[in-house]
This record gives C-alpha cells, structure tokens and sequence, in this order.
C-alpha cells in the first residue's frame, strides 16, 4: 500500500473509508480483469493521501497508470475534466469505473513523472499559467461540472463552523470580510470557464508527449482569478514575504485584473487561516483598505 494513503487513512479514517482500503485488492483485480490489463505494478511510493495509484500494461502499451480513488466530493467530476480537456495540458483518461466507493481510472503514464515541483519557483509561476490558460474553456453543452459559487459556499460554512466552535486569530471584523468575500466573488465574475482548482506543483509532471501534464484536477465552472491561488498558497515564503508582488506576477502572466486576484487571495487566506493560522497574517496584510 502506498505508505501516505495508510497513513492518512489510520489517522483520520472512519469505518467505512478503512472498509474501502482493505477491499483495494479485490477491486483492483476487478478493473485489471474488465480492461484487460497484462500487469499492475508496485504502486507508487510513498503516493497519494486519496488513491491508490500504480504503473499498469496492457498489450504493447506500458504508458498507463491505475488509479483507484476514494470517492469524495472534490474528486467527483475527476473524469468530466479529463474527458473535456482530452489530453491538451492534462493526462489522457482512457477507461474508467465506478464500484462502490471507489473511482477507478486507466490514465496515461507521465515518464519521466519528475514533478514541476523540482523547479525553480519562478520557473513553476509560468508553467502554471501556460496551462491554466490551456484549461480555461467553456465547457461543453449539457456539462455536469459544479459551479464554484457551490464550492466556496460549502468552504465558508465550514469556515463558520470551525470559528464558532474553537475562535479564530484574526480580528472578527476581518474574518468576516473575508469569509462573506468569499461567497461574494464567485457571483460577480464577467467570466465564467471550466477550472482546474487545484493546480500547483505536486500535480504537474514531466511527460514526454508535452513537457508539462496536469492530474488530479478538480473542476468546478467558474471565475478564471480563482484558479491560480492553490499555486501561490503553496509557495509559502513568497506568499508570506511579498503577497502583493506576487499577486502582481501572477496577474500578469495569465492576464487577469490584479486587485481581483489580491481580493480572491485575501478570501481564501481567511478561509484557509481556520486550519493553517499562518495564513492569517497574509490576510492582514492584504486585507482591503
């Protein structure tokens, strides 16, 4: 078992996601035996803290991945994205099954599947948004993606819950700003295209039908400004030096309004600062005047 998803499932695993990892070995014969695959491997160490995931064959073809994941509410239209992006930015999805709890995918393999983590920040700012400017689209007619309005209603009200229940670092004038921001922004974006949502580093990897490939996306349809911040809420100590600045940067890579950026980030940093306090003080010294 990939050691990461053991252990986030010993810590905060309930009954039934601890069901859902000892039945992986028969659900993972189930798919190997439904799309023909000649071999799964040893799955990828020390892996994901949601899926299990392992390089697979089938016939010729050894650029292939399984991925069978926990079904949770941000992972739940992993495949819609997939299948809408096709392959231009993102991995390539060629089979797919729902069983149970369990959200199985045969996906393209990225060789050499470096993450782009290994790069320079600087360098990450633009490959970031080379490919979020590839993803943003209209989606197709009839599309079942969320809205984000959904996403960031749901986030603040936990938000709420986890401030009424143990407080908060931040002054309560300022937390609520930024938390009724928070619900206010998604519904008042001139555009709304298909998001990535959880674009940073981690899930970006070197490949060799394109340099960069995304995974692991999480799409909602919604305003573009939203979809850099999992990027620069990652890069911590520029995030905490220079907000400001790099708010500036990434606004200018990917052509969007500055201050709707620095007021999307101050949101989410007072969303966030619930679990993460550092988080806090980057909301302070964005927070708008």
């Amino acid at each position: 078992m990939p050691r990461n998803l053991v252990a986030n499932v010993q810590r905060f695993g309930d009954e039934r996601r601890r069901s859902w990892m000892e039945a992986l070995p028969e659900t993972i014969g189930l798919v190997s035996s439904r799309w023909n695959l000649d071999e799964i491997a040893e799955p990828f160490q020390p892996g994901g803290s949601g899926a299990w995931v392992a390089p697979a064959r089938r016939g010729s073809d050894r650029d292939l991945v399984v991925k069978v994941g926990w079904r949770h509410p941000e992972a739940e239209h992993e495949t819609d994205g997939l299948r809408e992006w096709n392959g231009e930015g993102t991995v390539r999805l060629y089979e797919y099954e729902e069983l149970g709890d369990s959200l199985c995918m045969l996906i393209e393999r990225c060789a050499p599947g470096t993450t782009l983590a290994s790069c320079s920040e600087l360098d990450q700012d633009v490959v970031v948004a080379t490919l979020l400017r590839r993803l943003w689209r209209e989606p197709s007619p009839g599309h079942r993606f969320r809205p984000l309005q959904q996403m960031c209603d749901q986030w603040a009200d936990s938000f709420e819950a986890k401030v009424a229940k143990r407080g908060t670092t931040l002054d309560p004038g300022l937390a609520r700003e930024g938390i009724e921001l928070f619900r206010s922004l998604p519904g008042t974006s001139d555009r709304d295209v298909l998001l990535c949502t959880d674009l940073h580093a981690e899930n970006v990897l070197a490949a060799q039908r394109e340099p960069w490939l995304v995974i692991d996306p999480k799409p909602y349809v919604g305003d573009p400004t939203y979809d850099p911040l999992q990027h620069m809420l990652n890069c911590e100590g520029r995030l905490h030096d220079d907000a400001r600045g790099f708010a500036t940067r990434m606004a200018a890579l990917l052509d969007l309004d500055v201050e709707r950026l620095l007021l999307w980030l101050f949101a989410r940093c007072v969303e966030e600062s619930a679990d993460w306090p550092e988080h806090a003080e980057v909301a302070r010294q964005i927070a708008p005047r």
